[in-house]
């Protein structure tokens, strides 16, 4: 049965092939358990590290900050995108291992695995990382020591700052979509903050897989990050010694994963909680006016449904399109429809895990008791589960289920919808806005004004740059504090 490691650790020797066995360095876990990954073929190898050897390994991640530290933001930012690179380069062994190892673990069929990949380890190249570090902090040398600050206009009587990445970070990852953890790896050393990523289930390989890369690309960088999988609920020791010396903890998941974990916090300790959202997409009649321009519409529609099958928080679950345009509301989810199954065809979806196919089950068959009953419903789908059009003529907002499938909902004017939302704000993320130039920034405003923190386009929907305010705030500021190093002949 083949074997994937599902850790590394600082001093561990893990930079070979994942499939071998444990290490033996300082830094390996020589004890580990095997979890199978069903219905696929092969074996998690997950550490077992006793609190002794937990405390050690915490230890060297912040002793690693050092060195860290001291790097310039050009070579780190050189150093990280190794990661990208090699797993963009089809013959590079580590990106034959994710293609091989990814379906397995995530449940992605091949070819939606490889877009995945794709997609994903494009945001961890040199130039997604350069654009990113600028955006969030315009000039770069604010990582590395006290600039001006933005506006000063070079006056030697104002402050300066400087941006500072904590001593240890603990970082807790959803196994929802693959590649999430490794962005918050990648996002954490940016600030020169070592850290111990715990992924999620279903997100295991890409993590270990960058982690590995960055170990071989620069010793500095790879003894500064950690990625060890252990079964939610567990709490081994590393778990717990983490929450306590952690100076900052990074966490993905849903609501009770959040509460859980800041209750086990210290006071003192910022949590920054990537909650569980919902997205979603308006079409206005502007966007309707035939079929040349609607179908590769639906097109993009049915591609952000599909992405990942679903399982993200960018993914939208309802669409909401507007009645007056020369396609019809029912029309456009016919092509919507069409779309997914050529998506189905080009992108085949994954596994369907039983209680994701029990609930698609349950969502056609009482949509197809509202058609019974004369109320417009209708069910536009396969005989299998693997996607979803449900066509209902009205508002209405809630979550569905992932297995792509989406809710097409006919509207009288989208300007209405922002005002039904107002008590959903918690939840809402992205929403893709297909209207005209001419309405869209005031509609992008009302819907902002009600929670959504990212207004983008069903083409880009699914992929956000990586520089995107992440909820609502810049991915990297929510994980430095700030230093003021104040003039000795301070005046206003």
């Amino acid at each position: 049965m083949p074997e994937f490691r599902a850790w590394v650790l600082p001093g561990d020797g893990a930079s070979g092939d994942g499939a071998s066995g444990p290490g033996s360095g300082p830094g390996s876990a020589s004890a580990h358990r095997r979890l199978s990954l069903e219905p696929a073929e092969g074996d998690l190898l997950i550490p077992d590290l006793d609190r002794s050897a937990a405390a050690a390994l915490l230890t060297r991640l912040e002793e690693a900050r050092a060195p860290l530290r001291e790097m310039r933001t050009h070579d780190l930012i050189a150093a990280l995108g190794t990661s990208g690179r090699r797993l963009l380069d089809p013959n590079d062994p580590l990106r034959r291992e994710a293609e091989e190892w990814l379906p397995r673990e995530a449940g992605l069929s091949a070819p939606m695995a490889r877009q995945l990949l794709d997609r994903m380890a494009r945001d961890w190249t040199v130039p997604a990382l350069t654009h990113l570090v600028q955006a969030e902090f315009g000039d770069p040398r604010v990582l590395e020591g006290f600039v001006e600050r933005d506006g000063n206009g070079g006056d030697p009587h104002q402050d300066r700052v400087r941006a500072e990445g904590d001593p240890l970070a603990f970082h807790v990852g959803a196994g929802n979509v693959a590649g999430v953890g490794a962005t918050s790896l990648l996002r954490s050393l940016l600030v020169r903050s070592p850290l111990l990523l715990k992924p999620g289930r279903g997100d295991v390989i890409l993590p270990v897989l960058v982690a590995r890369a960055l170990a071989e690309a620069d010793p500095r960088v790879g003894s500064a990050v950690a990625v060890a999988y252990w079964p939610g609920g567990s709490r081994p020791p590393l778990e717990a010694l983490a929450l306590e010396r952690a100076r900052r903890v990074v966490v993905y998941g849903g609501t009770e994963t959040v509460r859980e974990l800041r209750r086990r916090l210290p006071a003192s300790t910022p949590l920054v909680a990537y909650h569980h959202r919902i997205s979603a997409g308006a079409v206005g009649r502007d966007r309707l006016s035939g079929e040349q321009e609607t179908r590769p519409l639906a097109r993009q529609a049915a591609e952000a449904v599909s992405a990942y099958d679903q399982r993200g928080c960018v993914s939208p679950h309802v669409i909401w399109v507007e009645e007056g345009g020369a396609v019809t509301p029912r029309t456009w989810a016919g092509l919507l429809a069409e779309a997914m199954e050529h998506v189905a065809t080009e992108l085949p979806p994954g596994p369907i895990p039983e209680e994701v196919g029990a609930r698609v089950h349950q969502l056609r068959g009482a949509a197809e008791l509202q058609a019974a009953a004369g109320a417009g419903h209708e069910v536009l789908a396969p005989d299998h589960a693997g996607w979803t059009v449900l066509y209902e003529p009205g508002f209405r907002f809630e979550a569905g289920c992932t297995g792509r499938l989406v809710r097409v909902q006919a509207v009288e004017r989208l300007e209405a919808i922002p005002a039904k939302l107002a008590e959903h704000g918690p939840l809402l993320q992205s929403m893709a806005l297909e209207v005209r130039p001419g309405r869209r920034e005031a509609l992008a405003g009302a819907f902002s004004a009600r929670g959504v923190s990212r207004i983008t386009t069903f083409r880009q929907q699914p992929w956000p740059p990586p520089w995107w305010l992440h909820d609502g705030r810049g991915p990297l500021r929510a994980l430095v504090r700030w230093s003021t190093l104040e003039s000795s002949d301070y005046r206003i």
